[in-house]
């Protein structure tokens, strides 16, 4: 018997014990159902493809999903990775640069759990001067085309643990 392609977007979900959970699975094809299932303790699928809840223990947790369209279903194992809570700090918050002169820095974080790589995105966008950006990995790049002095608030993520900063560029 042949065996049926993945059915989500994504199947591998990360989280921190004691911590709200915010993710959603995404099936690729539409008006697909989801059959709700507790996916860890503390934390339950429901039939939008939310996950909630707060996760309760740390470890790794792997169910078996069902989704239909119509009375076609299949299953497709979804696994979310809960770690012990482990405090981090964001470092390297100020960047100093020139108009017309290739900026590059990183921000970082110091703390979290092992092994897990934070995320970063910008929550305003109209906060960045013209010619640089903020990638999801923290990389703060680009020309700046104007002087001045920049906050630009950017939400970190390490294991769905998030918190705002202010990124503050310096630009002569």
């Amino acid at each position: 018997m042949p065996t049926r392609p993945a059915q989500l977007v994504e199947s591998t979900f990360y989280a921190t014990e004691g911590i709200e959970v915010d993710e959603r699975i995404m099936p690729f094809e539409p008006d697909t159902d989801i059959r709700p299932v507790e996916l860890a303790p503390g934390v339950s699928l429901g039939v939008t493809g939310r996950l909630s809840g707060k996760p309760q223990r740390p470890g790794t947790f792997a169910h078996a999903v069902k989704l239909c369209r119509g009375t076609d279903c299949v299953e497709q194992v979804v696994t979310l990775v809960v770690f012990r809570n482990v405090p981090w700090e964001p470092v390297n918050l100020a960047f100093p640069g020139k108009v017309g002169t290739p900026l590059s820095g990183d921000i970082a974080v110091n703390g979290g759990p092992t092994g897990v790589l934070p995320t970063f995105s910008v929550t305003d966008y109209d906060k960045l001067p013209k010619g640089v950006s903020i990638g999801p990995d923290g990389h703060v790049g680009g020309v700046p085309a104007a002087a001045g002095l920049y906050e630009i608030p950017v939400r970190i993520c390490v294991a769905g643990n998030c918190a705002g900063v202010v990124v503050k560029l310096i630009v002569v």
